[in-house]
């Protein structure tokens, strides 16, 4: 998770969303669901009545995919889902404000206790900014490195893990360079030399890649989405382990294999379907 920011608008209490974001964003959402015809598969699992920390994979440079799955939550189960939110999503104008009113919070351990105490519906992505600026061959792949706040937050107050897999989104982009080549070129050896890249950039990990979608523009192409939910995961027997390192690695590997399990499954359904029209196969192939 993020470490928490200096900015006192981000260090109160988190707010709920006064509107729903499905409500707010009606229109929008709709168009996105036109755009990308998403599939959820396993919805039944999600309970309302039982708070829980969705955990997903990130995507190459999309943001879309948890829009899409937040939208379903809410109007199939009347779900509000509270994403935690990079730091690096409230330093750009305008958009924290829509990463707000999405419903989206600073992800610090303060925030995530705060809405675990409230037993509001989170999401996380623990790869983080890495997860979602790819790099090529990297494709579902999870870079979740040494982070364990969210399984220890998830013990420590006794809430569900429900690990959910997203498909489809990867094969909207092709990555064309990524923060490899920038730092291999004259520009990145001088931010490296120089500290920028590690002050600023987390040593380059927030450089973007350079991506080709639809055509030869930066579109995402409009690949069938595919969200598969898993079985919730209980962290009420773990409780009062949250500070055992053994515990936590045991956890979060066990979060682990049961995400990579369900991104598996669901390429494999993506593979397999032949529901697909006819205009989005030819569009996907550009």
């Amino acid at each position: 998770m993020a470490k928490q920011s200096s900015q006192s608008q981000h260090t109160d209490d988190p707010p709920g969303p006064r509107t729903p974001p499905s409500v707010r964003f009606a229109w929008a959402l709709g168009a996105l669901r036109w755009y990308y015809a998403p599939e959820f598969l396993h919805l039944e699992r999600v309970n309302p009545k039982r708070p829980s920390l969705f955990v997903g994979n990130h995507s190459v440079l999309n943001v879309f995919d948890a829009m899409l799955f937040a939208d379903e939550l809410y109007r199939q189960k009347g779900i509000v889902l509270r994403p935690l939110a990079d730091r690096a999503h409230f330093s750009i104008p305008l958009w924290r404000d829509l990463v707000v009113m999405q419903g989206g919070v600073l992800g610090t351990r303060e925030h995530c206790a705060t809405l675990m105490r409230r037993g509001e519906h989170i999401l996380v992505f623990p790869g983080g900014a890495r997860e979602v600026f790819k790099r090529r061959g990297e494709a579902y792949r999870l870079t979740w490195k040494d982070r364990y706040g969210f399984v220890r937050l998830a013990i420590e107050h006794g809430y569900t893990i429900t690990p959910y897999a997203t498909a489809g989104t990867e094969e909207s982009f092709d990555v064309l360079l990524d923060a490899g080549d920038y730092l291999k070129s004259p520009v990145g050896r001088i931010l490296k030399a120089s500290g920028v890249a590690d002050r600023y950039l987390r040593g380059g990990e927030e450089l973007p890649p350079i991506v080709r979608g639809l055509g030869l523009t930066p579109l995402p192409r409009p690949e069938k989405m595919y969200f598969l939910i898993g079985k919730p995961m209980d962290m009420k027997p773990y409780r009062g382990r949250h500070d055992d390192p053994h515990t936590l690695r045991r956890v979060r590997d066990r979060v682990e294999r049961q995400l990579h399990r369900q991104i598996a499954e669901a390429r494999k359904y993506r593979a397999r379907d032949r529901t697909i029209g006819g205009v989005r196969r030819l569009l996907t192939r550009l």
